[in-house]
């Protein structure tokens, strides 16, 4: 190898930096700031919305552009009744998630940490996730009336789930390479599992709680159809009855404003508990 060539390869960039989209000159696109980047696509919808209900290209009557929604909202939130449904339905989600959380991570490391465990869950976990959620309403009724019960086991049954399937996969994912090491360097039982396998488990964990979080969300809608009077579902159901457009229009975008903070939450302890990570964030 020549000299000139030595120098190339000592100074020129790092083929990581190119994959990556790093050291060479930045575009209007790349010098915006990146919450502003990931606003677009809303502020686009929004946008369309709003030019199709002014264009009259969307009929008023059916679709109400943005400034009637607001004023609607405005307008349920003033006489209390906003914060009833959104608060009503968001404990109901905030209490099946964590029970979900919790019996969904018991149940995976029950199950990845031994064969026994795994003969006697994973195929129970494997049919319960064959079968959707509202299918199991009926019987939760038949089974638990049809108080706040059948609501907060439809959640929990979906996050379970979900927590189950991802986290299970996790354990059985981590490096035999690691866990051999461990047990070279006589690591207890305790040791290898907090600081082997559920460490090398949590990306999987994360991305159970992202589906997790969003069945959640699924859920509520059919747990809220369960003789219900309080919750963004039951606003559904009687703008549907009433023929309260602007309202209904009003709960799908409250769905959608929690799905994207379900969303951001599980963004934010991935950068908390995967700090440890360097992985590939895509190029620019």
């Amino acid at each position: 190898m020549t000299v000139a060539a030595t120098t190339a390869r000592a100074t020129g960039p790092d083929l990581v930096d190119v994959v990556a989209g790093r050291g060479g000159r930045k575009g209007v696109w790349g010098r915006l700031p990146r919450p502003l980047r990931r606003l677009i696509g809303p502020l686009a919808i929004l946008t369309v919305w709003a030019v199709g209900s002014a264009t009259e290209l969307l009929d008023r009557n059916l679709f109400p552009p943005p400034t009637e929604v607001a004023a609607t909202a405005w307008r349920l939130l003033g006489d209390g009744q906003l914060a009833l449904h959104v608060g009503t339905s968001a404990t109901r989600v905030v209490t099946g998630t964590v029970l979900g959380i919790l019996i969904g991570v018991v149940l995976a490391v029950a199950a990845g940490l031994t064969r026994t465990g795994e003969d006697l869950l994973d195929w129970t976990m494997q049919i319960l996730k064959a079968v959707p959620n509202f299918a199991l309403t009926p019987l939760l009724i038949i089974w638990m009336g049809i108080g706040e019960g059948p609501k907060i086991v439809l959640i929990t049954t979906g996050v379970a789930i979900a927590i189950y399937i991802n986290t299970y996969s996790g354990i059985r994912g981590v490096d035999r390479q690691l866990v051999e090491m461990a047990h070279t360097l006589e690591a207890s039982r305790r040791a290898l599992v907090t600081q082997v396998i559920l460490p090398g488990a949590m990306p999987n964990f994360l991305v159970g709680l992202r589906l997790g979080l969003s069945s959640a969300w699924l859920s509520l809608i059919f747990a809220e159809m369960i003789n219900t009077t309080e919750g963004i579902g039951f606003l559904m159901s009687r703008a549907q009855t009433n023929l309260q457009f602007d309202v209904s229009l009003l709960v799908i975008v409250i769905y959608a404003v929690a799905g994207l903070l379900s969303y951001a939450l599980v963004r934010l302890l991935e950068r908390l508990l995967l700090s440890w990570r360097n992985g590939f964030d895509g190029v620019s």
